[in-house]
């Protein structure tokens, strides 16, 4: 028995990062990062929050604690391993999700998962900065030739994008892993597929889409198909990070807090 809990307990501490527990929050807010990101950013957030909200963030192989794993091959790959380790602490309480950019389709991914085999769903669903996966503005993505593309235009692409700090790219070892991870990623992204069939709905819960008013438009609502609760939109001012902006930072939290906590939990 100690040896099942300790393997459940290393398995929760190398794929999740939770700086500030709280074992009597009313509800766990999984963050799931963009794509070559790490846990830093998302797992912040939970000294912002409420004590009723219990904040951590998704680390997937290939990086932080993780760097000597191979990094996953795809998207099955990466929701069977959030699902086998967060599956019991799921079951026990009220969870929400958010995700941004690529963390948006894999929450999602995850999620549905979660309903066809489980019959578990969020409480809501917070997707930031992604088109909705059954919208064909999604498919041009999958068709990105990564083996293909070079180095330099991977780079040009993230610093289009922003969000990571230029003095990290001025580095060149973190450079390349960086570079390494946005395209093992996006590859990861590429195996993902999702077609609605006719009739049916995946979820019920409430659905929020978030989005920075100068980032590129993304087809949000094919969003409205998927679930039989509320869809709303919110876009905030700046680009594709713009969740990393401090006002908006503050939004979001605010929102999140007042979305999971109207849920009557």
């Amino acid at each position: 028995m100690m040896c099942c809990f300790l393997g459940f307990f290393l398995g929760m501490e190398k794929l999740v990062a939770c700086p500030y527990k709280r074992p009597n929050a009313l509800c766990r807010l999984i963050c799931f990062p963009w794509a070559g990101g790490g846990t830093s950013q998302l797992a912040q957030w939970g000294k912002l929050f409420s004590s009723s909200i219990e904040v951590s963030s998704v680390r997937l192989p290939g990086r932080e604690s993780r760097l000597k794993e191979p990094f996953a091959k795809d998207m099955t790959t990466v929701v069977n391993e959030i699902t086998n380790v967060l599956l019991k602490e799921l079951q026990e309480k009220p969870f929400a999700f958010f995700g941004h950019s690529f963390g948006s389709y894999i929450s999602f991914a995850v999620a549905l998962h979660l309903k066809e085999k489980y019959g578990l769903e969020p409480i809501h669903l917070f997707v930031s900065g992604g088109h909705a996966p059954n919208s064909e503005a999604f498919l041009p993505i999958k068709s990105i030739p990564m083996y293909d593309t070079e180095d330099e235009d991977i780079l040009t692409y993230m610093q289009i994008l922003g969000g990571t700090p230029s003095e990290l790219l001025q580095n060149e070892e973190i450079k390349n892993h960086l570079l390494l991870t946005f395209r093992e990623d996006l590859r990861v992204l590429q195996t993902f597929s999702f077609e609605k069939a006719e009739r049916n709905i995946p979820f019920s819960c409430d659905i929020t889409c978030f989005n920075g008013s100068e980032d590129k438009p993304h087809d949000l609502e094919a969003w409205h198909d998927l679930t039989s609760g509320d869809t709303s939109f919110y876009k905030l001012p700046g680009g594709h990070f713009y969740l990393l902006e401090p006002s908006n930072e503050i939004f979001l939290i605010k929102h999140i807090t007042r979305c999971i906590e109207n849920a009557g939990l």
